[in-house]
């Protein structure tokens, strides 16, 4: 019997407008996940800000983390499929951030701990992302607005460079980064709008379709439905059975999808997986 992985993207996907669970949406997954749904999450975000945001969600699969970078399970807070960057990639990200005074976070997974390190001075974006990480057991902040230039002393447990940034000096960075490395870069904007970009580092190789396919196989899966509406998610659509976009959507997503429903602000990822397991929605037949 065919047995589907249903992987939705957070920010702009499963979460409203107000990057929160709705209520309803919280019922629509607890139901689905009580008729057998396979389900889970596959974001950029850390455990942080993914717990809290799941709380009530009655998830029984490992969340694909930090971009595929890593499986975190809920019900423990134990992390697995570890993905850490290169120390010589670490190195000449290191080099090429400070040569451009780009300033950003590095994170490193120790003892089943995110701690956050950072190089240059804090700009008002990073501070206000630090301040609300303050009080969560899974990060562990290194730097403070007054000691904020601080790196690991050792670099072979980083698992992410981060850098919230302006739109120009961070491209050109993310540029730079191409030509001489081989780890994963994502550059992308999001809810800061396009003034501000998105700059992020991962282990070669991992990404939210990698950990998503390792998933699968690990539950038996044969069918991988995916959901998505950013850049970042275009190699997890790529890799899926079915790619489905939400409504809200950019242009790029909603071109490899299979499928478009409805926006985010509609609860539209919940009801999709539960028309599609009662034989309501047949994804490949939805395209709009």
């Amino acid at each position: 019997m065919s047995k589907t992985l249903y992987v939705s993207d957070m920010d702009g996907t499963l979460l409203s407008p107000d990057s929160k669970i709705s209520d309803e949406t919280r019922r629509l997954l607890n139901e689905a996940i009580r008729e057998g749904a396979c389900f889970t999450v596959a974001t950029a975000r850390t455990p942080a800000t993914v717990s809290p945001l799941l709380k009530g969600v009655e998830m029984n699969l490992p969340a694909c983390v930090m971009t595929g970078s890593a499986l975190w399970n809920p019900a423990t807070d134990e992390y697995s499929n570890i993905c850490y960057i290169a120390e010589d990639e670490v190195r000449k990200a290191i080099d090429i951030y400070r040569e451009a005074s780009l300033p950003t976070f590095v994170y490193t997974l120790e003892e089943g701990v995110i701690n956050m390190y950072h190089i240059g001075d804090l700009n008002e974006l990073e501070y206000a992302f630090l301040e609300q990480r303050l009080h969560t057991p899974f990060k562990r902040p290194r730097v403070t607005l007054e000691d904020s230039d601080r790196l690991p002393e050792h670099l072979d447990k980083v698992i992410l460079f981060f850098a919230i940034q302006p739109t120009e000096p961070a491209f050109e960075v993310y540029e730079r980064l191409k030509r001489v490395m081989r780890s994963t870069l994502m550059y992308y904007h999001d809810t800061y709008g396009e003034e501000i970009a998105l700059l992020e580092i991962f282990a070669e190789g991992s990404t939210k379709a990698r950990a998503v396919r390792d998933l699968a196989r690990a539950i038996g899966a044969d069918r991988i439905v995916a959901f998505g509406d950013n850049l970042n998610d275009l190699p997890l659509l790529r890799a899926a059975d079915v790619a489905v976009a939400v409504g809200n959507a950019v242009d790029e997503v909603k071109e490899v999808a299979d499928c478009v429903i409805g926006s985010n602000a509609d609860d539209s990822v919940p009801k999709a997986i539960l028309a599609n397991m009662r034989g309501l929605l047949d994804f490949g037949k939805s395209k709009q």
